[in-house]
């Protein structure tokens, strides 16, 4: 089954040979198309075409390189543009901090084109099946909740007091997605699609956990919380009001 027209894809790799054989592979495939060969030819097709649901990233290109490019797009666009980023074998230090930064999955170089569409299409049905996000500003560098603002460049989690706490990839991607869309009931499985990327090593019986370390480290009470709350029989809710700040 071809995917819907309204799946536009946005090629940016600097070698014109793959670009275009990816590219037609993707059309004969149901998807629209567009190219680029860096990062300049990126801003005028996001400036001037029409919306791009995925884009695939070589990390390897000219001038500005592809995790550069990945962090302006997380930075620039909101809701963020899903990102499946090609990578050489010999990348696993770029493949990793590209996850970490929130890529949605990768895929090493030579790869079967057949996989490649088979890694659009899961991404973009994970995509699908999130509600619309609370998200409305696109320039927004922090989200602030309750006692805590979270630096969405940097991935902090800041208190009151100014302490400033890293956090890892995986934890990131759960309160993204809980803040992201507040008041919405997500029930275990959604969670574990949502979050479920080869790196994270996500199972189910694990969802729980995660919930729990990240209540920990909100300073949740295990009895009331006051961000993440369990709703009997269907899942979790980010009970608090969300603010995004320029």
């Amino acid at each position: 089954m071809n995917e819907p027209k309204s799946a536009h894809i946005l090629v940016i790799d600097d070698d014109r040979d793959i670009r275009e054989l990816v590219g037609e592979y993707l059309e004969q495939n149901g998807f629209r198309v567009s190219c680029a060969g860096d990062g300049k030819q990126m801003d005028s097709v996001l400036a001037s075409k029409a919306p791009i649901d995925l884009i695939v990233l070589d990390l390897m290109l000219p001038g500005e390189d592809g995790l550069s490019i990945f962090r302006r797009l997380r930075a620039d666009y909101r809701p963020p543009i899903p990102v499946l980023m090609l990578t050489a074998r010999s990348d696993d230090i770029d493949r990793i901090i590209g996850l970490e930064l929130g890529a949605d999955d990768y895929l090493t170089k030579p790869f079967v084109p057949r996989e490649l569409v088979a890694r659009i299409r899961a991404v973009l049905r994970r995509v699908r099946m999130l509600p619309p996000s609370s998200v409305t500003e696109s320039s927004a560098r922090s989200a602030a909740f309750g006692d805590w603002r979270l630096d969405l460049l940097q991935r902090n989690l800041i208190d009151q007091q100014g302490v400033v706490t890293p956090l890892g990839g995986a934890e990131y991607a759960l309160l993204r997605l809980f803040i992201d869309h507040p008041q919405h009931i997500f029930s275990r499985d959604q969670l574990l699609t949502q979050l479920a990327r080869r790196e994270f090593e996500i199972e189910d019986r694990s969802i729980d956990l995660r919930v729990s370390r990240l209540r920990r480290r909100l300073g949740d009470h295990a009895r009331d919380p006051k961000y993440i709350r369990t709703i009997r029989n269907e899942g979790y809710v980010f009970a608090q009001a969300v603010n995004y700040e320029a």
